[in-house]
């Protein structure tokens, strides 16, 4: 799952801040500098730019009202260069930018430099504070002299193809409060203990490092706000060091080799807003001392082996944010027990997901009562009874999009009284044990997917259904339905990809449409509801 990270990181927020409110109000009536015109003349003619996007560069022009430069109000000299991204240049970046002897902020970010290492004369702009790499296609080693950048406060060289065999040189940068590493290769830096965080670090991003353990001076860092370790081979227990870091508010280190139980010391980062430990081996069950996160409001135990009953992990959740919890996602573990009536208590949950787990027993009234949920997943558990409740005496029908209760042991027939659920896209009820016919309501929906595959259902499809004109999957295999299949389907559904009628009684002719897959296995089906689910978590 895709979350975005709920902090509240007001320093280098309002260094950002600033570079904005800069381009907005700056260069009203100057006049730029003559040698810092020719300055940015020969970077700009070192540059392959396919878009023209730097037209306005030409001679004898006003810098100051150039594209993506920002000249001091007072001295006219320029301070800011903003240019991500140029539309996929190339060339060179050429040192004629040391002529900016003011340059404080330099945003070279979402560009294409795929043939270029970063230049090391960047080691020699000491007037930067703010300097963004990111997604540029650079490739190659770090070059060790960006330590030299003494002011530098926000430095972003993540998203791009790079490598350091020793980091000696993030000693250098001592009013650093933002690093992004991600993705560079980190595997041959063994120097982690000589390097020396300085105190000033708020937020630190080693996502895909290539690590193998966590790099121990960043304990050091008690005013820390966020460390991402995310994507790399960390092993063994999770570090109980963490517990130093009481102002974290963002953890995340999902997708390791982490194989203990969570430990306590992380319960008692009481300001922690974001938790994720996902795609792990961490197992054992979760302390009652999770109810001590009383800030969080994403929590992402996904893939791992957790035990225990859910109804004492609810319980516990609780006690410390039974307001503030907006996401939790604990799929894919082993946990077994009731949903109760606590469940109802979370008002701000807007994504759960408890899938393939061992709980079991019906779905509890209160879980209509979640009136923020959009996303809700409990497929491959045990699951029994009616959906009436769910549907039918629900408050979080009228926002939820997707509702995924597949591979359960639901019975009875699906309520008529899907008229509230508006926003609703994606519906899953495969593999239960339903019966009746498809209702009419269910037809006046916006819905993208509906998969009822694998059921005891009958009848005919709703004349309603020809309203679904935005439905790109429709799944009813393997069920009893009958009568010929309707002409409307390949006339008023123009949107449908997907079709799959196997295994049913549907008789008469086969309709003319333009439908990418007619008649889908099994295994392409959960291909196409995976994907579509993808796309729905990546465009919220």
């Amino acid at each position: 799952m895709t979350t975005p990270l709920p902090i509240s990181l007001f320093p280098f927020r309002l260094l950002i801040s600033a570079i904005c409110f800069s381009i907005c109000d700056a260069n009203s009536n100057l006049l730029c500098i003559q040698s810092e015109r020719q300055a940015l003349l020969k970077f700009k003619n070192h540059l392959i730019d396919p878009s023209n996007r730097l037209s306005s560069w030409v001679e004898g022009g006003d810098c100051c009202k150039w594209i993506g430069v920002v000249c001091h109000n007072s001295t006219g000299h320029i301070h800011q260069l903003h240019l991500a991204p140029l539309s996929e240049p190339g060339g060179k970046i050429n040192p004629s930018l040391l002529e900016l002897k003011h340059l404080s902020s330099l945003d070279l970010s979402s560009n294409n430099f795929s043939s270029i290492h970063i230049p090391k004369f960047f080691g020699l702009l000491e007037s930067l504070t703010y300097l963004d790499l990111s997604r540029a296609q650079f490739r190659g080693e770090i070059p060790h002299n960006l330590g030299n950048l003494s002011k530098l406060q926000y430095l972003d060289l993540g998203r791009n193809d790079l490598k350091s065999k020793s980091l000696q040189w993030v000693s250098g940068l001592s009013s650093l409060q933002y690093l992004d590493l991600s993705y560079a290769n980190l595997s041959k830096a063994n120097d982690w203990v000589q390097c020396q965080f300085y105190k000033s670090l708020l937020v630190l991003d080693l996502f895909w490092n290539r690590l193998t353990s966590v790099p121990k001076s960043i304990f050091c860092l008690h005013g820390l706000l966020s460390i991402v370790l995310s994507g790399n081979s960390l092993e063994g227990p999770i570090p109980d060091y963490f517990g130093n870091t009481s102002f974290l508010e963002v953890l995340d280190l999902s997708r390791n080799h982490l194989n203990s139980s969570i430990p306590n010391s992380l319960y008692s980062l009481n300001r922690l807003q974001f938790l994720s430990l996902s795609s792990n081996q961490l197992q054992g069950t979760i302390s009652s001392a999770i109810g001590n996160l009383s800030s969080v409001t994403h929590l992402d135990l996904y893939n791992n082996t957790i035990e225990g009953g859910i109804s004492e992990i609810l319980q516990s959740l609780s006690r410390c944010c039974s307001d503030s919890l907006e996401s939790l996602d604990m799929t894919n573990n082993q946990l077994s027990g009731h949903l109760t009536n606590q469940l109802g208590q979370f008002k701000n949950l807007s994504y759960l997901s408890l899938a393939q787990n061992k709980i079991s027993g019906p779905i509890p009234s209160s879980m209509g009562k979640l009136s923020s949920l959009k996303f809700l997943s409990v497929s491959e558990n045990q699951l029994n009874g009616s959906l009436f409740e769910l549907v039918c005496n629900s408050s979080n029908g009228e926002w939820m999009e997707v509702l995924y209760i597949d591979r359960n042991l639901i019975s009875g027939e699906i309520p008529d009284c899907w008229n509230y659920w508006r926003y609703l896209g994606l519906l899953n009820l495969e593999s239960n044990n339903l019966i009746g016919k498809i209702p009419p309501s269910l037809g006046y929906r916006d819905l993208l997917v509906l998969n009822l595959r694998n059921n005891n259902m009958f009848g005919e499809l709703p004349a309603t259904f020809r309203n679904s004109t935005s439905l790109m999957m429709l799944d009813l295999s393997e069920n009893h339905f009958n009568g010929s299949i309707p002409a409307w389907i390949g006339d008023k559904l123009s949107m449908l990809q997907v079709l799959s009628l196997r295994s049913n009684n549907f008789g008469g002719h086969i309709p003319q449409a333009t439908i990418a897959t007619l008649c889908i296995d099994r295994q392409l089906s959960d291909q196409v509801l995976k994907i579509m689910l993808v796309k729905w978590t990546e465009a919220t």
